[in-house]
């Protein structure tokens, strides 16, 4: 394991909720919603929808932003092209949006994939996969594996470079990211990085020093992610597949280089963490950004958290500095 990681994972936490999180979280505590885990999948999407209203970020203004279709093992799946020039071949971000696979779409992650396009000056595809319970595992995880090989082989038709291909996501999209890295791998499809932001990357155990520590109050509980889990598989056996949780998977060597972002205060930063060691441990390039203060989808609230809209400039410059963009 490089020294960096080694260093990173080593460093102590803060112990302090930035000012602008607790301020959020305090006017979340005054609306006093009901927990996830008392709604409806369909309940929670609309609230979902209407926090991201919130908390979101501007939408930077690009020149190509065009919905598409990809082939995939169910059907078509919906997807959302951003490029930051109309002409030329640029890198590519094949991304995938959070939501513990039940909640979220294109549209719920559009002002972060743009600013992604934008500050990395790379081609963003995001991709619009099936949704728990109506689509239980592994559809999810099937519409990523075929998306990222659509991607890489149709990479002339987006205007994107295949061998500066990534695939990049936050959560539950964070583990989509991981578990198509680890596919391409296997199936001899080039990547060239994979941009894990605050990841699932174990669903088997639910528990460890983030679950204890943050598993209360900090927007994201350990109920909710049970919840989450309970809608996405059918069968709890199945937490035990890599396509499942990429942390119990047996190889990790000879994957793209990773950046993995974590918060202190989300109850996945411990799974995330490991999942950075383990990489590391197998010899990929991996690098570990914990953002001291922050919660879980701190990334995904630019419009009212200075450290979103930094964290989006780092991977960013992280992504333009793999790819070349």
């Amino acid at each position: 394991m490089s020294q960096d990681i080694a260093a990173a994972l080593a460093r102590p936490l803060s112990g302090q909720l930035h000012p602008q999180v607790a301020a959020h979280l305090a006017q979340l505590a005054a609306m006093n919603p009901p927990p996830i885990e008392a709604l409806s999948p369909e309940q929670v999407r609309v609230g979902f929808g209407m926090q991201l209203k919130m908390t979101a970020g501007p939408a930077a203004p690009l020149p190509v932003v065009r919905d598409l279709a990809i082939p995939g093992p169910g059907g078509a799946i919906k997807a959302r092209l951003y490029r930051p020039s109309a002409d030329g071949v640029l890198a590519g971000l094949v991304f995938f949006h959070g939501g513990g696979w039940v909640i979220g779409d294109l549209d719920s992650h559009d002002d972060l994939c743009r600013d992604l396009a934008a500050q990395a000056h790379c081609a963003v595809l995001a991709v619009d996969y099936r949704l728990a319970p109506e689509h239980r595992f592994p559809a999810a995880a099937d519409d990523a594996i075929a998306a990222t090989r659509w991607a890489s082989e149709h990479a002339a038709e987006l205007g994107i470079d295949p061998t500066r291909l990534a695939v990049g996501g936050d959560s539950a999209g964070g583990n989509l990211a991981a578990v198509s890295a680890l596919a391409a791998r296997d199936a001899g499809i080039p990547l060239a990085a994979q941009l894990l932001i605050y990841p699932v990357t174990d669903m088997a155990h639910l528990e460890g020093e983030s679950y204890t520590a943050c598993g209360e109050g900090y927007g994201l509980t350990a109920a909710a992610m049970a919840w989450f889990r309970d809608h996405y598989l059918a069968d709890a056996a199945a937490a035990q597949d890599w396509r499942v949780s990429p942390l119990l998977a047996s190889d990790l060597s000879r994957l793209p280089p990773a950046l993995v972002v974590t918060a202190e205060f989300d109850v996945l930063r411990s799974e995330g963490e490991a999942y950075a060691r383990r990489l590391a441990e197998a010899g990929v390039p991996t690098e570990l950004a914990r953002y001291d203060g922050m919660i879980h989808g701190f990334v995904s609230m630019a419009g009212v958290l200075d450290v979103g809209r930094q964290a989006r400039a780092d991977m960013a410059r992280w992504l333009g500095a793999r790819l070349g963009g």
